[in-house]
């Protein structure tokens, strides 16, 4: 279990970083109070990541005969999830407006819209493919917690510097680390490692 949380805490944390709900996190703690974001926040991330740990779980019990197959094929996942992450992504000016003219308590707004932002987010499917492999409640735990450490990261830097964190670069090295996690998975699945 220590190992998945751990190992799932790092690939979230990487996968969110520039991640459209970074750029949300920011916005809604310039209308709330940074507790009630990250409130949210976390809400919201623990119930989309124990509904992506479930579907992991089930489809790596009942293929766990094909565990090569699957182990290269999460990593051909992970290899995706780094061109999904050189490709951007970006806050609309729409949704910007929409975080700062949320209306009603804060921690259900923040949490209602990341809840719908993060399904089917590069994260929900990263969290799918480490739970397919990993303990699932390591796997759960970890990845909301990077997911949050992710977004609080973002609302500091955002307050005290007032300024994106070098987009190209958090944009590479995000990138980099899922390549690398894909092919050491690859590797694994085909035997090399």
């Amino acid at each position: 279990m220590f190992e998945a949380l751990l190992l799932s805490t790092a690939v979230i944390f990487v996968a969110e970083l520039g991640d459209k709900s970074q750029l949300m996190a920011m916005t809604f703690a310039t209308r709330y109070r940074v507790r009630d974001v990250l409130l949210g926040i976390t809400a919201a991330t623990a119930l989309v990541h124990l509904a992506s740990v479930g579907i992991g779980y089930f489809i790596g019990a009942g293929f766990e005969k094909y565990q090569g197959p699957i182990a290269v094929a999460a990593g051909i996942a992970f290899l995706g999830f780094a061109l999904w992450t050189l490709r951007g992504d970006e806050l609309t000016e729409e949704e910007e407006q929409k975080a700062k003219k949320a209306t009603g308590s804060a921690i259900l707004a923040v949490g209602g819209a990341f809840f719908l932002a993060e399904l089917g987010d590069k994260t929900m499917l990263a969290t799918i493919t480490l739970a397919v492999r990993e303990d699932w409640i390591g796997t759960w735990i970890g990845s909301t917690v990077g997911m949050v450490a992710a977004d609080a990261l973002a609302i500091v830097v955002g307050a005290v510097l007032g300024r994106k964190l070098p987009e190209k670069v958090i944009t590479y090295g995000a990138a980099a680390a899922f390549a690398v996690f894909g092919l050491v998975l690859i590797a694994e699945g085909a035997g090399w490692l």
